[in-house]
């Protein structure tokens, strides 16, 4: 239960970010392009998908403005993936907790990255 009310603190502070959504946004990077920037092969990642889309968009828009280099950007989607691949779907909530703390590390780390060129995160 832990794990769901971190997972759903993550998301509501991802609301108050502009963020695109996996139904689309006009002008955004879909969530199939930012996974084909660095691999050829997406990922599913369930009902994980939206908060994992709104963390690598964040990644992104650092990566474009220069916060981030492609090659950090792929590695961060990588860890995510192999990551989510052993313990998201596991049935042992205590591996699937494993997998929200690290998430939620992930999440912050790129909504710091994203804050440190985007002065609309910055303005309180």
């Amino acid at each position: 239960m832990r794990g769901f009310l971190m997972i759903g603190a993550a998301a509501l502070m991802a609301g108050c970010v502009s963020t695109p959504s996996l139904e689309g946004t006009r002008g955004a990077t879909s969530f199939e392009a930012l996974q084909k920037m660095c691999s050829p092969q997406t990922v599913d990642y369930g009902s994980d998908a939206q908060i994992v889309y709104e963390t690598f968009f964040d990644a992104y828009v650092a990566n474009r403005r220069g916060r981030l280099s492609n090659d950090d950007f792929c590695k961060f989607q990588a860890s995510i993936a192999q990551r989510h691949a052993s313990e998201a779907g596991s049935s042992d909530p205590k591996v699937r907790n494993q997998w929200v703390e690290f998430f939620n590390e992930q999440r912050a780390q790129a909504i710091s990255w994203r804050s440190a060129v985007d002065p609309t995160l910055r303005s309180g």
